[in-house]
């Protein structure tokens, strides 16, 4: 009896401590979605930073605006790196999530883009301009179409603005919706696409140097829709996370972004 107790007593120590060197080993590897670019080509620049404080990053590339999401809500991810705060606060609103931002590391100008139209003093009317598909990015869309004088959008809309809330249209345009990811190869069909940064850069664009327009630097835009790292309610102080969040911040980061991507991506102060 005594030889089982004791047989018992040695497999429960095993087992706690197996399990404690497995919880200590997870909470060295951190999980984080992103988009291809240049989100997950920062992140690289990241994991060598972590590597060298003992944590592992692994990044799992998503294609789209809406799993990253999906995935840091259920708990597949540790954080994602792909978004602005006004699309993360959307999926919360649709889908009753508990999404917060931890920190804004860069800022992705909008650009409007030449496709069969090649400047805007050529648009004729009714000419075609794509737009992104979602609410948050097709409002924003429209509000740099506004700011070059295309169109006028009620004052009411603000952020939410669609194609509805447009009330002057001088020129007749017809504003197409199309996945943001798909933008880009839209431009031969359309006159002009306005397109999200990210997918601009994957396309081989540069806001900077291709655009017809593009958000400034200094607007109100640049402010509002600041990229962040987002992780479940909860884990914003936990040390996995404030140790990316640092490594986001870097100086080898920053020079990283200022030298590839030459002003298509603006890391903020």
């Amino acid at each position: 009896m005594k030889k089982i107790l004791t047989f018992a007593l040695v497999l429960v120590l095993s087992l706690s401590l197996l399990a404690g060197c497995t919880q200590s080993e997870d909470s060295k590897k951190i999980i984080v979605g992103a988009s291809t670019t240049p989100h997950a080509e920062i992140l690289k620049v990241a994991k060598e930073i972590l590597a060298a404080k003992g944590y592992e990053l692994e990044v799992k590339e998503f294609t789209d605006f809406v799993q990253p999401n999906v995935a840091l809500e259920s708990g597949e991810l540790d954080a994602n790196y792909f978004q602005h705060k006004p699309h993360m606060d959307e999926f919360n609103e649709k889908n009753n999530g508990n999404l917060v931002s931890v920190a804004a590391i860069h800022y992705e100008p909008l650009g409007l883009y030449p496709g069969k139209t090649k400047s805007l003093d050529d648009l004729k009317d009714g000419a075609q301009i794509a737009v992104p598909g979602d609410t948050t990015n097709g409002a924003r869309a429209l509000l740099l179409l506004e700011a070059n004088q295309l169109i006028k959008i009620d004052p009411d809309a603000g952020f939410a603005a669609t194609a509805n809330d447009i009330v002057e249209n001088p020129k007749n345009l017809k504003i197409i919706e199309i996945e943001a990811a798909q933008l880009a190869r839209s431009l031969s069909d359309v006159d002009m696409a306005v397109i999200n940064g990210n997918y601009a850069i994957q396309a081989g664009l540069n806001a900077l140097t291709d655009a017809l327009a593009k958000e400034e630097q200094d607007s109100f835009a640049a402010d509002h829709y600041k990229n962040i790292v987002a992780v479940k309610e909860g884990q914003e102080n936990s040390e996995k996370i404030l140790a990316l969040v640092d490594a986001l911040k870097s100086d080898e980061v920053r020079n990283f972004i200022v030298e590839k991507y030459k002003g298509a991506v603006v890391v903020m102060d």
